[in-house]
């Protein structure tokens, strides 16, 4: 199996971006998310809530009412000269990070690019809503065209021998050897070709990725972990849906 490992807690670098205050404010927005008084209004709140319950496959109203709080919360306490509007890349970085134990910055700036549908370099609360929907309890053909997304680093439709090398060569561990590690993520991207390419044109379009990973569900993170794992998913979701219970 050529799937990559995320490193453990205590190995785990801690990467620039907003710095401690936004953990902080992370953890303390999810713990009191009914706390404070909201900064948008209650019929902006309601109007939200109304039409994310029904566009949301994942959540119920209540859950989709905690999410967009925990939202403002964040948005409110950050100095992001995008506040007013959402998420920038530096602020959704460290809560990748921070909640979602996510550590490789190209993968997380492609999980950006996916959150971020209108592609304006902000993730709007609508956005975060139905990002975190699939991200935290997407079926598997959501998370098969959630991943093929992320790893499609240039958008061109297809998983490419470069683009797997990259993400190989950014999420594998490295380790002290007199080998080339070059050469090891030669070999690893060829398995994956091997396993994968279908149809043998020497890239991965969705249809072989979709393939593969229905034939072998560990495929679906081959190329490094873009997904929480079920211990991250169920904390974070403890979290921030406990006032909805």
């Amino acid at each position: 199996m050529f799937t990559c490992d995320q490193p453990s807690d205590a190995t785990r670098p801690q990467l620039p971006g907003p710095g401690p205050p936004a953990r902080v404010t992370m953890a303390a927005a999810a713990a009191a998310v009914s706390c404070r008084p909201l900064t948008m209004s209650r019929k902006r709140l309601q109007q939200l809530v109304d039409t994310l319950g029904h566009s949301t496959k994942h959540f119920n109203k209540s859950e989709v009412e905690c999410l967009i709080k925990l939202f403002d919360k964040l948005v409110a306490e950050s100095s992001s000269r995008f506040a007013a509007a959402g998420f920038d890349r530096n602020m959704f970085r460290d809560i990748l990070h921070t909640a979602f134990g996510l550590t490789d910055e190209m993968i997380m700036d492609r999980v950006f690019r996916t959150f971020d549908r209108d592609n304006n370099s902000c993730i709007s609360v609508t956005e975060w809503v139905e990002g975190l929907s699939v991200f935290l309890r997407g079926t598997l053909e959501e998370k098969i065209k959630y991943c093929f997304e992320v790893y499609d680093l240039n958008g061109d439709g297809y998983i490419s021998r470069e683009e797997m090398f990259q993400m190989l060569k950014n999420c594998l561990l490295k380790q002290p050897s007199e080998e080339d590690p070059d050469e090891g993520i030669k070999d690893l991207v060829d398995i994956a070709m091997k396993k994968m390419d279908y149809d043998r044109d020497g890239k991965l379009s969705f249809k072989d990725f979709e393939k593969a990973v229905r034939d072998e569900n560990l495929l679906l993170e081959a190329f490094g972990p873009c997904l929480p794992d079920i211990k991250r998913r169920m904390a974070f979701e403890q979290k921030t849906f406990r006032e909805s219970s």
